[in-house]
């Protein structure tokens, strides 16, 4: 029996995750949390050289990251091919609300995603979404798990590689090399984080800069950080931050714009430095991330110190694998009806990878229902 580790923070979904798929699977593991011992967490850098979680070990092989085709490869069971009446790609709160109107429906239906909750889970804090005064996008993500986990619906683990018309359905494919055919479809992917654009910055992915502030930001306790970007997650992510860290540098291309609820907790908090009109333009150090260079509209370049930086610059949709299959706009994003009906009849689409111009929670939650009930539809005229 191999010997299994994984090293998370306390409030990391992508953690939790790895630890789900390990407990269903029935693999026993010894969990330590990084973000509570700082000798812990001085062990995981040496042994992957990353400063982010989670970092899981099986024996001497080390994992970093929640990578699920590779914990599948080790531990999963094979899915199978199949035929469903709807396949769901995507489970965040599109996809995972698709599921639960498809299973009341007594549709036939698979769910496969990478991960359960998509860039929800990210959220510190959720102030807006009805029933909650406040709740983590962790824990709102989990409530929708749990509820779609009390239906027949099928939930995998896995990476869509590619999507086709094949014999009047659709096959999609995994990255494990496993197709599965349906007679719809409902895409929820979502969306992808940007990054600077920045040389360098893949050498120092996971080496100081992270793309998840909630996974990775109890390891900068008492150190200095910056945050890129200037909206709701970037201001978001800067006052959570300034709790933690020494100090924090907000870095905003232009000017905030942020909602005013956000704006008002940033202000009065003494150790965030805000520069707006500014981008980094410059990484340094090795083999972790030291030192950054701001460009400044009327100002000389700034050199900062910093032992992390944290990238909330927006999204970009996850639609790669269409390869043409449906309708695109000129950000990538799917092209759909009020309805959540886009360009290919049997393919619906709901959540932040569509047109749709509000990205959040409740919309992307109701516009699954809504892609639902039309599959629905449309399988009961195909008979």
């Amino acid at each position: 029996m191999s010997m299994v580790t994984v090293y998370s923070t306390k409030n990391c979904p992508y953690c939790r995750m790895a630890k789900a798929f390990l407990d269903k699977q029935g693999v026993a593991y010894t969990a330590i949390d990084v973000g509570a011992d700082a000798v812990a967490a001085q062990k995981m850098i040496d042994l992957s050289g990353q400063r982010g979680v989670p970092v899981i070990t099986v024996d001497d092989d080390v994992i970093v990251g929640y990578d699920s085709e590779r914990l599948n490869a080790l531990f999963g069971t094979p899915a199978g091919s199949g035929q469903y009446d709807v396949i769901i790609v995507g489970a965040g709160p599109a996809g995972l609300t698709a599921g639960v109107y498809c299973a009341r429906k007594l549709l036939k239906t698979l769910i496969i995603s990478e991960n359960i909750g998509g860039q929800a889970l990210e959220s510190w804090a959720i102030e807006n979404y009805m029933g909650y005064r406040m709740i983590t996008g962790e824990d709102l993500m989990k409530r929708f798990e749990e509820q779609v986990r009390t239906l027949d619906v099928r939930l995998e683990l896995g990476r869509v590689s590619g999507i086709a018309p094949e014999d009047g359905l659709f096959a999609v494919k995994t990255a494990s090399g496993i197709t599965m055919k349906a007679k719809s479809l409902i895409l929820t992917q979502g969306k992808q984080p940007r990054t600077l654009g920045v040389p360098g910055e893949e050498k120092y992915m996971g080496h100081g800069l992270s793309i998840c502030s909630t996974c990775d930001g109890p390891l900068y306790k008492g150190k200095k950080v910056a945050v890129v970007g200037g909206g709701n997650s970037g201001l978001q992510t800067a006052v959570e931050m300034s709790g933690i860290a020494a100090s924090v540098s907000l870095i905003v291309r232009s000017t905030i714009k942020a909602d005013p609820v956000y704006v008002k907790k940033l202000e009065g908090i003494k150790n965030v430095a805000v520069h707006q009109h500014s981008q980094i333009t410059a990484l340094a150090g090795d083999p972790f991330l030291e030192r950054i260079t701001i460009t400044t509209e009327g100002e000389d370049d700034q050199n900062i110190d910093v032992d992390g930086v944290f990238i909330e610059v927006g999204w970009t949709p996850n639609t790669e694998i269409l390869g043409g299959l449906v309708d695109l706009n000129n950000r990538g994003e799917i092209i759909v009806d009020v309805d959540g009906c886009t360009s290919r009849p049997g393919i619906f689409a709901a959540g932040d990878v569509t047109a749709v111009k509000s990205k959040q929670i409740i919309i992307a939650a109701g516009d699954g229902a809504k892609a639902a009930l039309e599959a629905f539809e449309y399988v009961m005229k195909q008979g």
